[in-house]
């Protein structure tokens, strides 16, 4: 009969030694390899295998290392756990190391027994992460066993790249354009939301009542949503009606969703109510039914939205952890790398004679057509109004759209009512800082009202298409200076174009134009979401390609990048080569690269505007100079309501008709009703932007104290390690296996490091994280202290994959003193040092604990992994004990003396030979851990007593003594030295 084993215990088969996990039985055994990850789990069958019972075995005295030799293991160990012990089961098995910031809304999340959050973070703060760490833990800890993320379609792609990568969560993405080919392989009467556990959802293709009833019955216990203000609108007639009914759609779904008490919610937004205060009702009413009539006003009623709503700016979390935030020091202090700030710059250009002319005559057609539709009906004149206002906007972004727009049949055309008109018609030609469908927005519109267009706008077509190029087109002309100067400064722009005939000229006429080093491509709705993250990938590539750093691209695109879309790795200056008609959008374009992860201190924006064609002036004027006084003033960005721009926007059209481009732009503010209009809209503004401001600070994030956040980044930091650890670590090992390794030793930390000297198996493990050319050719590979990298770099971060196939080869080399090359950790060492005037011995002691952590579906067994160092003064026999911050002082300590050889193996011997007497202290340190562990999972849960009731943390006896090292203070001058020392040393830097 097979001997039973216990979950924990170590056992050796198949050539290596295991670790038992509690899934095993008596017959089958699921067993992890000592030291190794989730992917390595394998089930071995003690009736046909030869399975026995296994001691980690001591290390050997004949294998001594150097001073380093105890820091290079400790850290290689502890980035190889993959299952720590800690209350947050997840942290040790992403590819992203948070920030301290970013573990709030965690917090608040393991405090409910069911996690409903509104997390409004702003722009750039880092929602997804944020989001995936939620979702990560909660499947780590079997609270959650499926995931439905709910996204626009264009940025499906990107959701699922951010869970695989730094979440390895792989999840399916359900589309229009994806659903045939899943629904193919389901069995009969399957849901695909059954089939596959984790789904990316096209909101509005799910919000049909056709898809929306099957993914109700089967939905995941947990949802995220994204732009979750999307999915509400407010109680207000004033919204359009085509937005309302697509809101109205999407809140019926989430309705639906939130209606189940136990499903798990997260609803993200950077613009949770906008100063609409019943859509942020509508939105937390989401959440819980009960927040939607809260009484805000009191603290009481805060207190309760505290603990489901986190809103925090960019100034809240710069800097993190510091005495400011009540703290005792600044031991702890993190300081986010956001752009410090956006270097904005207006800059005008004037039409060319023969440019002014076309828009004068377009002008005067726009004025005749309107005038005559007003006498046809009510119809007629919003049908024309918005074929003309398309006219124009087309005819100041580029000759190409306006050729396509004057050629082309206007969208409102079709329209049978005047309602129906304004429904299809402002979509196009406007630019509503609500506007959820982005998809199709940058096709030109058409200013034709019939099927084939009128004499006269042919006439205007052709004179359009001959002004194509520099010579007549001075916007073109402006711009190629602009990008020219921001290349000479070293930047890699994104210039915004509203149209797509507008974003394939520019290319077109850039090609060339811009220097050899400069890469250029654009991307517009033609292209498929996935598409346009390819052709930004490739550009990246193709200016890196020759490793030449004055290498420059220049991304030319439209506003379906606008929103979502992580451009911050690649760019750093906005060009806005259209004016939009709402500053939200320059908003949201300047937010693709003003984000975390952007390396830039000052992010540059260009906007540019046409000082003479009497629309731009004026759009400047009235509504970006107002949206940047007001963010100037309270330090917020506060989205310009619709009805706002669409107000302001439409009396500089009427001022435009009446007065063409020559009329006094102060006479705008003169006509009839204007200047009321104007004072009224920029009171609401105002109103909405003090009202904003006072939510922000009304109901901050005070649920989690900043010293909880400490405790545990703090518990977190010494059972991982942290950045520097990670960094001197990856220096050190990598010149010790023979890499060559450039530290330009600045103030950001960064390094280089060619690999083609190093092992065979290290240079194939990274060549697969890495890139195969990167590693075959032996080019400069950037490690980097940010985890916010790009394609080809690595980041300095324990999670690292580059980081990762480094530490797992100096701990395998370490355990195994036969193998081949070099071997920069030792299980042993002895140094002689100043930094200590006792003998001194360190260990290095891996723990392994059983788990049991109970959850809504009941107690799992866990098997977790701790390393921890424990050092005595003096000889083995009378060992004092220190204390834990004194044994993790000796990993500084240096070597100032050589150590002779003999010497060096009869010290260590003594302490090897004394290990089995310490096997009573290292059982009593680790009962203690346990303890510990056990006191932070209750306090991490401490709103939860359901989930705690049950909780146990076990060790698991007896621990691995990885690592011995001792030392041997230095002998003062003047003192004899034995003749046998001056006869065979070894220097302290072998020893």
């Amino acid at each position: 009969m097979s001997p039973t084993y216990t979950a924990g215990s170590l056992v050796a088969a198949r050539g290596r030694e295991w670790v038992v996990l509690p899934e095993s039985a008596a017959d089958m055994l699921v067993l992890r390899p000592l030291g190794g990850s989730e992917d390595d789990i394998a089930a071995v069958f003690p009736a046909f295998e030869d399975v026995r019972s296994a001691e980690f075995a001591p290390p050997s005295a004949a294998d001594l290392g150097d001073q380093r030799a105890a820091g290079l293991l400790r850290t290689a160990l502890r980035i190889g756990f993959r299952s720590g012990a800690g209350p947050f089961r997840s942290l040790a098995s992403i590819a992203v190391e948070p920030r301290a910031y970013q573990l709030v809304p965690l917090l608040m999340a393991l405090r409910q027994r069911t996690v409903r959050l509104l997390i409004s973070d702003d722009v750039g703060i880092g929602k997804t992460v944020e989001a995936g760490l939620i979702a990560k833990e909660l499947l780590a800890q079997g609270e959650a066993t499926r995931l439905a993320v709910l996204c626009a379609p264009a940025l499906a792609e990107q959701w699922q790249g951010e869970l695989r990568e730094k979440f390895g969560i792989d999840a399916e993405l359900v589309l229009a354009s994806t659903v045939s080919r899943l629904e193919r392989n389901l069995e009969l009467g399957q849901s695909l939301f059954d089939k596959h556990p984790f789904t990316i959802i096209s909101t509005d293709f799910i919000k049909s009542t056709r898809h929306r009833e099957d993914f109700v019955r089967h939905c995941p216990d947990l949802v995220i949503v994204d732009e979750a203000h999307t999915c509400v609108a407010a109680d207000d007639p004033a919204q359009g009606a085509a937005s309302s009914a697509s809101s109205q759609l999407r809140y019926e779904l989430l309705r639906k969703v939130s209606a189940d008490a136990d499903r798990h919610l997260l609803l993200l937004t950077a613009t949770p109510h906008s100063g609409k205060e019943s859509a942020f009702r509508n939105l937390l009413g989401l959440v819980r039914p009960e927040l939607a009539t809260l009484d805000l006003e009191t603290p009481a009623g805060r207190a309760k939205l505290a603990e489901h709503f986190v809103a925090r700016k960019r100034a809240d979390v710069r800097d993190y952890l510091t005495k400011e935030d009540g703290l005792a020091d600044d031991s702890l202090a993190e300081r986010t790398a956001f752009p410090s700030d956006r270097q904005t710059k207006d800059e005008e250009y004037r039409l060319t004679p023969a440019y002014r002319a076309l828009l004068d005559d377009a002008i005067a057609y726009s004025r005749d057509r309107v005038e005559a539709a007003g006498e046809q009906g009510k119809r007629e004149a919003r049908i024309a109004w918005w074929s003309v206002i398309a006219l124009l906007r087309s005819m100041v972004s580029s000759p190409a759209a306006a050729a396509q727009t004057l050629k082309t049949r206007s969208e409102s055309a079709t329209a049978r009512t005047a309602h129906e008109a304004d429904v299809l018609g402002a979509p196009v030609a406007a630019d509503s800082a609500d506007n959820d469908r982005l998809e199709g927005m940058d096709v030109a519109p058409g200013a034709a009202e019939s099927e084939d267009a009128g004499a006269r706008l042919l006439e205007l077509a052709q004179r359009a298409e001959k002004l194509v190029g520099p010579a007549e087109d001075a916007k073109l002309k402006a711009l190629t200076r602009h990008l020219k100067g921001l290349i000479a400064e070293g930047y890699h722009p994104i210039v915004f174009c509203r149209y797509i005939p507008t974003a394939d000229y520019l290319a077109e006429q850039l090609d060339g134009k811009l220097g050899k080093k400069t890469k250029i491509a654009a991307v517009t709705g033609t292209l498929s979401p996935q598409q346009r993250l390819e052709r930004i990938e490739q550009l990246a590539a193709e200016a890196a390609e020759d490793g030449d750093p004055a290498a420059r691209r220049v991304l030319i695109a439209t506003d379906c990048l606008s929103e979502g879309v992580n451009l911050q790795h690649h760019f750093d200056a906005v060009v806005h080569y259209d004016l939009a008609w709402n500053p939200t959008r320059h908003d949201q374009r300047e937010g693709r690269v003003d984000r975390y992860g952007q390396k830039r201190d000052q992010v540059r924006v260009i906007t540019m505007f046409g000082e003479d064609n009497g629309i731009d002036g004026l759009v400047l004027k009235v509504l970006f100079k107002k949206h940047r006084q007001i963010k100037k003033d309270l330090g917020i960005s506060v989205s310009v309501p619709d009805e706002t721009a669409s107000g302001v926007t439409d009396a500089v059209v009427e001022w435009l008709l009446l007065h063409g481009r020559q009329g006094s732009q102060e006479s705008l503010f003169d006509m009839d009703g204007h200047q009321e209009s104007f004072d009224r809209i920029d009171r609401e503004w105002s109103s909405a932007a003090e009202r904003e401001k006072t939510s922000r600070s009304k109901y901050a994030q005070r649920a989690i104290h900043p010293e909880e956040v400490a405790r545990e980044v703090a518990a977190v930091r010494a059972a991982l390690g942290g950045a520097e650890e990670v960094r001197e670590f990856a220096l050190e090992a990598l010149r010790d296996l023979d890499a060559l390794v450039r530290d330009p030793r600045d103030s950001t930390g960064d390094f280089t490091a060619q690999v083609g000297g190093t092992p065979a198996g290290l240079r194939d493990t990274l060549a697969a994280t890495l890139g195969n050319r990167l590693v075959e050719q032996d080019r400069e590979i950037p490690f980097r202290t940010t985890p916010a990298i790009g394609r080809g770099e690595a980041a300095l971060v324990r999670t690292d994959p580059a980081i990762g196939a480094v530490a797992s080869y100096v701990l395998d080399s370490a355990l195994d003193a036969n193998a081949l090359g070099p071997r920069p950790a030792r299980r042993c060492g002895v140094v002689t040092t100043d930094a200590v005037t006792t003998r001194t011995t360190l260990l290095l002691v891996r723990y392994r604990f059983h788990l049991t952590l109970p959850s809504r579906t009941g107690e799992r067994q866990v098997v977790a992994e701790d390393a921890r160092l424990l050092a005595y003064e003096g000889l083995p026999q009378r060992a004092r004990w220190l204390d834990d911050d004194a044994a993790t002082a000796l990993l500084a300590a240096r070597a100032t003396a050589n150590t002779h050889e003999q010497r060096a193996r009869n010290q260590i011997t003594r302490d090897l030979d004394a290990l089995p007497d310490f096997a009573a202290h290292l059982t009593e340190y680790g009962t203690r851990l346990a303890a510990e562990l056990d006191a932070s999972h209750r306090r991490v849960r401490k709103a939860n007593e359901e989930i705690v009731r049950g909780l146990k943390v076990v060790p698991q006896e007896p621990a691995d003594v990885l690592g011995v090292y001792v030392y041997v203070p230095q002998q003062q001058p003047g003192a004899p030295v034995s003749p046998a020392a001056s006869a065979s040393t070894v220097s302290g830097a072998e020893a």
